[in-house]
């Protein structure tokens, strides 16, 4: 009896009509500041070695994350009738940010890819805001095709945007952004019930254009062959280091971790700690409960996102949100699958922990966006104000 009344008290607390709200608020609080801290811990090494300060790298985290927060905050409250506006123009931005990396004395090359640009000390990537630009104009578009999403040629109007955003991505010679950015339209896509031949054909196009990047290069190369055994003597020290080492790092962590800050693999043994691989060092310094934890806090939050997708009413406001679900699901799985060795390392961030400005303040936009389509859904509204009525009753 007693096991019938918690879980009939459980159904009705995750029935709550405003529970995504708060659970988008306190994910993503907790995931930034999981990430603060994390960037703190695994940077330090870097930090010293790069600017003689072991805090340079943290303070420029944190200078993004209050931006970002004000980011945050003015998407979440925003009118709603300002995104289709802007949606309107989202493509055109994204496609001039995008040229901005081939700009003498303001583009920079990073690690051989040409995709960032250098204002003030500070590195920005234009691309991070491309993939929520590009999700606007695509929502848009949908939105105007309405009720007839059987006819192919509605959706192939939608090609040509994918393809220009593609092509300045891989002129950068970042094939990890390209194919994020490709599944995001796919993902989209998806949602909006394109039909199965949009999908076959844009898969064909991947398929091509990333396996003629692949067989042009010897390092990627390496990097698909070094993806089934990282510890191979034939890339181990080549291809194979960085899954190796985090492997390493995750094996070395255990059930409760070796403890906040005490990571070895930061040590000059992990390239990019506290960027791509910041996953591995949580598993190091906080186990395989932080992992999960971290795992869990994604998927309050996605399922959140989703939530509030097939909540509201308003087609624009259902694309963006899902692509901003779809954004996140594949991002955190490219990442987590890099640092696990499932997936070749193609320089991914993640999410809201990983260091990186464009990427945070790019991410807690769309985030605020989210918490503003649920802000603005009469259900979740309505059960929002119960909320607070039943705080103040108590």
């Amino acid at each position: 009896m007693s096991g019938n009344l918690t879980m009939h008290k459980y159904s009705r607390f995750f029935a709550r009509p405003e529970l995504p709200y708060y659970l988008i608020i306190w994910s993503t609080l907790f995931l930034c500041a999981l990430g603060l801290t994390m960037v703190l811990s695994a940077s330090t090494v870097t930090s010293l070695s790069e600017s003689g300060n072991t805090y340079s790298i943290f303070i420029k985290q944190f200078f993004f994350l209050i931006i970002g927060g004000f980011g945050f905050y003015w998407s979440h409250r925003v009118r709603g009738l300002i995104w289709p506006k802007i949606a309107r123009y989202s493509l055109s931005i994204s496609i001039i940010i995008l040229l901005l990396p081939f700009i003498p004395n303001l583009g920079k090359n990073i690690n051989g890819n040409r995709n960032w640009i250098e204002i003030a000390g500070f590195t920005l990537q234009p691309s991070e805001f491309a993939k929520f630009g590009l999700i606007l104009w695509c929502a848009l578009q949908l939105r105007k095709i309405g009720d007839a999403p059987s006819k192919l040629k509605n959706f192939l109007r939608l090609l040509p945007g994918l393809f220009v955003i593609e092509i300045l991505i891989l002129f950068g010679n970042d094939l990890g952004t390209a194919l994020l950015v490709l599944i995001i339209f796919v993902g989209v896509l998806f949602i909006s019930g394109a039909p199965m031949k949009l999908f076959a054909a844009i898969g064909v196009f991947g398929v091509v254009i990333g396996s003629a990047f692949v067989l042009s290069s010897n390092y990627r190369m390496g990097r698909f062959a070094a993806l089934f055994d990282p510890f191979d003597e034939r890339y181990y020290k080549f291809a194979g280091w960085q899954p190796a080492h985090s492997i390493m790092g995750l094996a070395s962590g255990g059930l409760w971790g070796s403890g906040l800050g005490a990571s070895k693999q930061k040590w000059a043994n992990l390239a990019e700690a506290h960027t791509d691989f910041i996953f591995s060092v949580i598993g190091e310094e906080l186990g395989l409960l932080g992992t999960l934890l971290v795992l869990a806090l994604y998927a309050a939050l996605i399922y959140s996102i989703l939530r509030v997708a097939l909540k509201t009413k308003d087609d624009f406001s259902r694309y963006v949100t899902a692509g901003v679900a779809c954004w996140l699901i594949a991002q955190i799985t490219i990442n987590v699958g890099s640092a696990t060795s499932l997936v070749p390392v193609i320089g991914v961030t993640l999410p809201l922990i990983s260091y990186g400005g464009s990427s945070l303040l790019a991410n807690l936009i769309a985030i605020g966006y989210v918490l503003g389509v649920a802000r603005r859904t009469p259900e979740i509204a309505d059960g929002i104000k119960a909320s607070r009525l039943r705080k103040i009753n108590q």
